[in-house]
């Protein structure tokens, strides 16, 4: 008979439930429930397996650059990042507001890894994200205006709750890619959040943009009113190899 329901279960696709009754029968878990507290059992961890299964699914589908999280994010008194901020991004008000984060400072510095955290935290919340390093991504939408997808690669940009923007500005932008940009931030505007990180100070973004009237459309729509992260400091990259030569 239980050979029987657990079968049942799989073939339901209950696999949270099947889980956690297989290992109360083995530990005799639930012999001193009653009938109440053992649905409310199954259907707990039932409900537990498909959110963890969502959020694992949610993390693959972004394609982070780092398996990062906010609990290791390297706070250090030269490198002008605010714990306290950090923990109020980690509570993802700013994706449920449509807000925007722009993250600069110089190579080496963590802002990949900082935006790749806030990334993985919006995911464990339930929220849909997508990591993309800014010149493969415009290079991906140009071969897809080629072969006709294009319009299919905007519309799966745009139902995401968050869009991270890594490396922007690494070098001017073309037409194309302007457009691009523009048409993604558009599309965005009071709708989605983004994460923008960046080499290049903001105030030099108009530079890396180009044409001055859809340089100001874009800016207008994330600049303004974003947060600003600012790193200073050395190179943690070169830091942590200094550390190992030591050691």
């Amino acid at each position: 008979m239980t050979k029987e329901t657990l079968d049942k279960m799989k073939h339901m696709r209950l696999l949270g439930m099947a889980r956690a009754f297989q290992s109360s029968l083995e530990s005799e878990q639930t012999a001193n429930m009653t009938t109440d507290q053992m649905i409310s059992f199954l259907i707990t961890s039932e409900w537990d397996d498909r959110q963890n299964r969502n959020i694992e699914r949610q993390i693959r589908n972004a394609r982070f650059r780092y398996q990062a999280n906010v609990e290791n994010i390297y706070y250090d008194g030269d490198r002008n990042l605010d714990k306290n901020l950090m923990e109020r991004f980690a509570e993802c008000a700013f994706v449920e507001k449509h807000e925007h984060i722009l993250i600069t400072g110089s190579t080496g510095i963590g802002k990949s890894y900082i935006a790749s955290a806030l990334g993985h935290q919006a995911c464990s919340q339930g929220y849909k994200v997508l990591y993309a390093n800014a010149s493969k991504l415009f290079a991906k939408l140009k071969m897809a205006k080629a072969d006709g997808s294009y319009i299919k690669e905007v519309a799966r940009i745009e139902r995401q709750d968050l869009l991270i923007l890594d490396d922007f500005g690494l070098q001017p932008m073309d037409n194309q890619n302007r457009s691009s940009l523009m048409e993604i931030i558009e599309d965005r505007h009071g709708k989605g959040s983004v994460v923008i990180t960046s080499q290049v100070p903001v105030h030099l973004w108009y530079e890396i943009i180009g044409e001055k009237t859809i340089a100001d459309a874009i800016l207008d729509r994330i600049v303004h009113d974003a947060h600003r992260v600012e790193l200073c400091g050395e190179s943690l990259r070169k830091k942590k190899n200094s550390m190992n030569n030591i050691n």
